[in-house]
């Protein structure tokens, strides 16, 4: 099972993430890592950012927390390391303040760095 779904796809058979099962998480752009371990950042932000790129989503928004940064300058390294990724910035205050990111990504740039 993937760990994606279509926005609006039935989620009946999510597994139970209580149950040490892997969710399915819809491709809508936003994406919040509260329920998710730090060591599952370094791969799920790639994989979500080639997921939404699938779907002709340019424009997405990372939930990372305010708590004290760690969590935040993770994602900002991964984020400025990503071929895909043009820029990235903190939401404002009604998207999430400094508690959330903003990323713009570029449909047309190739996975290993390349443009086409």
């Amino acid at each position: 099972m993937s760990a994606f779904e279509e926005p609006g796809d039935p989620s009946d058979d999510a597994l139970d993430p209580e149950e040490g099962e892997i969710s399915v998480l819809p491709i809508d752009g936003v994406l919040d890592l509260h329920t998710f371990s730090p060591k599952e950042i370094k791969s799920l932000i790639p994989d979500y950012i080639e997921a939404c790129l699938e779907r002709g989503i340019t424009e997405i928004r990372i939930i990372h927390g305010k708590g004290i940064g760690n969590l935040r300058r993770t994602v900002h390294a991964l984020l400025g390391r990503h071929p895909r990724v043009v820029g990235f910035r903190l939401c404002g205050p009604l998207l999430g303040g400094w508690g959330a990111t903003e990323v713009t990504l570029d449909p047309n740039a190739g996975g290993d760095g390349t443009s086409g």
